[in-house]
């Protein structure tokens, strides 16, 4: 029997129209606008300045604490602004904008294309490499890789997940990975598991994708990986890809409220960051690059794009047919999670998983009715929550209740709008409370140092 989580989901088309589309490389850009802050946690500090030369791979932004991320080139040419620049929202974001001129790389970084299988760094090393090169979770996510491998003291990381899932409708680009580069990431597998010091590796995939759940499979069966490395098939629901619901369905167990993967023995990366981790740890090579999906119903060449980061998206729009006159809204990420953009000129970044050209009969929200008291949205959420009253509490600014009510637990999956019969936009609320709240336990959580 297929595994899955235990609490709420729904069951959305998939609609994964370029699944058969391979990677292809973009070309390079003749500008790109690369922002220093690309992760959560503090933004990158800048450490180039207008007229400066550089190469692809160069740092042109190091990380601020702890909790934060190295930026680097994507591309080598001279720097001509650092400066604020709209943002997918038109917020405005301190960013590097770099002239392309040829395409020299940083000469530490190995480009050739050859499996390097064998790692003999010591944890900390591969973590040091790991934190050098910018790593963050390509899931859209974007935590600094190198922070969840940093096991507290007290806590025992007894298993890595590496989610597969992909369960954002429309989005490809983790399918097209492990069709396409499955070895480098069992090798990135292999790596994790030596940085954790664990035996267990789980690759999560959900069972509408036969054909990459046999692939991994033939390769574990054909090479010489961990015996500890397996392929589990998972029932498709959404949000299985989800951290908690990941862990609940594989290893079966329950993440408190307020509590960390790591606290039940868990570290959970997704494909695309284990695909990077491979190439930072083994080839020296930063995040330059990601695979994009771009899509929707209407659009001439649904693909999978290799794409530099600080490309302007409405460049990759073009290359698959151009915006359709259709279009109702532009989405960075899937339907169910990603947000609607307002300025497409905006950079590619590490978290631009996908961009979804939505129709104008889909993008168009029903009309707002009364609340009729129905629970389905109670129902549908996997994280045992009551979303209609925390979108409720959150209009009225009622913030000291929406603690109390576990608002901090919402994944803003959008399972409660998505079978909302009357149409309320409930995650929206949410969204906006849930930020409320998690300002108000900062501020408690800063006085009480």
């Amino acid at each position: 029997m297929l595994k899955t989580f235990r609490l709420g989901g729904v069951h959305p088309h998939d609609y994964k129209i370029s699944r058969d589309a391979a990677i292809r490389v973009f070309d390079v850009p003749q500008t790109v606008t690369i922002p220093l802050g690309q992760h959560i946690g503090a933004p990158a500090t800048a450490t180039v300045q207008k007229g400066d030369k550089v190469r692809v791979g160069d740092v042109i932004g190091t990380a601020t604490g702890f909790v934060s991320a190295n930026i680097h080139s994507s591309v080598s040419g001279t720097v001509t602004s650092v400066d604020t620049v709209p943002d997918g929202a038109n917020l405005r974001k301190l960013s590097v904008t770099i002239a392309v001129e040829g395409d020299e790389w940083n000469p530490e970084i190995d480009r050739a294309d050859t499996l390097i299988k064998e790692c003999t760094l010591e944890p900390k090393e591969i973590i040091a490499r790991i934190a050098a090169a910018g790593i963050v979770g390509l899931g859209g996510a974007t935590f600094p890789t190198q922070v969840k491998l940093s096991v507290p003291p007290g806590k025992v990381a007894e298993a890595l997940i590496i989610n597969g899932v992909e369960c954002e409708p429309y989005l490809t680009a983790d399918y097209r990975l492990m069709m396409e580069r499955g070895e480098e990431l069992l090798v990135g597998c292999e790596i994790l598991m030596r940085a954790l010091g664990v035996e267990e590796c789980y690759i999560g995939i959900e069972n509408n994708k036969p054909e990459a759940i046999k692939h991994l499979n033939d390769i574990l069966a054909g090479g010489s990986y961990h015996k500890g490395i397996r392929v589990v098939p998972l029932k498709m629901r959404y949000p299985q890809g989800g951290e908690k619901q990941l862990i609940a369905a594989i290893m079966k167990r329950e993440v408190p409220s307020g509590a960390l993967p790591i606290d039940v023995g868990a570290v959970v990366q997704n494909v695309g960051t284990t695909y990077a981790v491979y190439q930072a740890v083994q080839k020296r090579r930063p995040i330059v690059d990601r695979v994009v999906t771009v899509t929707g119903k209407s659009l001439a060449h649904p693909s999978n794009l290799l794409v530099r980061i600080g490309t302007p998206i409405s460049s990759l729009i073009e290359a698959c047919g151009g915006m359709p006159e259709d279009t109702g809204k532009v989405i960075n990420g899937g339907p169910m999670m990603g947000r609607a953009m307002a300025n497409i000129e905006a950079p590619v970044t590490k978290g631009t998983s996908g961009v979804l050209l939505m129709d104008e009969k889909s993008s168009v929200r029903g009309t707002e009715m009364p609340c009729i008291s129905c629970a389905k949205c109670v129902d549908v959420c996997p994280m045992g929550l009551e979303p209609y009253l925390i979108s409720k509490l959150s209009r009225l600014g009622r913030y000291d209740r929406l603690e109390r009510e576990r608002t901090a637990d919402c994944i803003e999956c959008g399972c409660c709008s998505f079978t909302c019969p009357s149409n309320l936009p409930l995650l929206d609320y949410i969204r906006l409370g849930k930020a409320e709240t998690m300002k108000l336990i900062r501020a408690r959580q800063a006085q009480a140092k």
